[in-house]
């Protein structure tokens, strides 16, 4: 898909259900960004994966946000930039966005929020928070 110049991720608010650590979500029908402010985090589907990532960037903790005609999550506070699947690009960051474990049961995503992986502490836990639809 080249620079992803074709790429259109609607953003939507959601709300994650179940009571504890453990919320569960729609796997999403199709690429999008989707935000569930009560619990800090971001579901995104893209490229026939989907993540769940810290709403948080990880220099300073402010919220990021997903810019649609830049087809990246942006920092708040000092614009570190971050691909559809949380790769960090450029800005005053220095790791990519922080991922929760995610597993598939049926149409639901369940996202584990007990805790969540740095890239840069643990690449492998990091690289394996997807789930493939």
């Amino acid at each position: 898909m080249g620079l992803m110049g074709d790429v259109v991720l609607p953003v939507a608010a959601i709300a994650g259900a179940g009571a504890g650590k453990e919320k569960t979500y729609p796997v999403p029908a199709s690429d999008s960004v989707n935000v569930d402010r009560g619990n800090s985090l971001i579901v995104v589907r893209y490229q026939n994966h989907v993540y769940a990532f810290s709403l948080a960037c990880p220099h300073e903790q402010a919220a990021v946000k997903w810019v649609e005609k830049q087809h990246r999550f942006f920092c708040t506070k000092h614009d570190s930039e971050y691909t559809p699947d949380g790769t960090y690009q450029t800005g005053h960051a220095t790791r990519n966005l922080d991922r929760f474990p995610v597993r598939k049961d049926g149409a639901s995503l369940i996202v584990s929020l007990d805790r969540v992986f740095h890239s840069d502490a643990n690449q492998a836990a990091w690289a394996s928070a997807v789930v493939d639809v």
